[in-house]
């Protein structure tokens, strides 16, 4: 095995997620990436972001969110996994799979908040999206997973 793949997007399932892409980098001593993907900036893109207050409230957000990832890994580090992160704006499903095709992942960790399926349809899913067009096996945390930590 040559790396893991975890997709954190800071929500109540993000601790579970790293946990389990701990123990399977510990069990395949291999190292571990977590990647956030953000939603694209919206100037980005070719749409009005809005007045100034709510440009700088958004890259605030995401300085916050950046960090937040760096630390993560480095309590991973410190606890003795090869970790990094990466923190990229863009498309959730094609950027997660597009890293894990890049880092040659063998695993990719992944969240699935288990909303029903009229959400599923009107929103999507990044978890299905990231499952049905995985070419490495994908490992799903459920919602409600909580485990101590190693």
């Amino acid at each position: 095995m040559s790396h893991i793949l975890a997709a954190v997007d800071f929500s109540d399932l993000a601790d579970p997620v790293i946990q389990q892409a701990e123990h399977l980098a510990r069990a395949l001593d291999c190292p571990v990436t977590l990647i956030h993907v953000a939603p694209a900036n919206p100037e980005f893109i070719g749409y009005e972001a809005g007045p100034q207050t709510v440009r700088d409230a958004r890259a605030k957000e995401l300085r916050a969110e950046h960090a937040d990832l760096n630390q993560r890994a480095a309590q991973l580090k410190e606890r003795g996994v090869d970790a990094n992160s990466l923190f990229i704006e863009g498309a959730s499903v094609e950027t997660i799979l597009q890293k894990s095709q890049q880092l040659e992942a063998d695993f990719i960790v992944i969240g699935s908040h288990g909303h029903g399926p009229i959400y599923e349809v009107l929103v999507g899913s990044v978890c299905e999206g990231v499952v049905r067009k995985s070419t490495c096996p994908v490992l799903v945390v459920p919602p409600g997973r909580v485990e101590a930590s190693p």
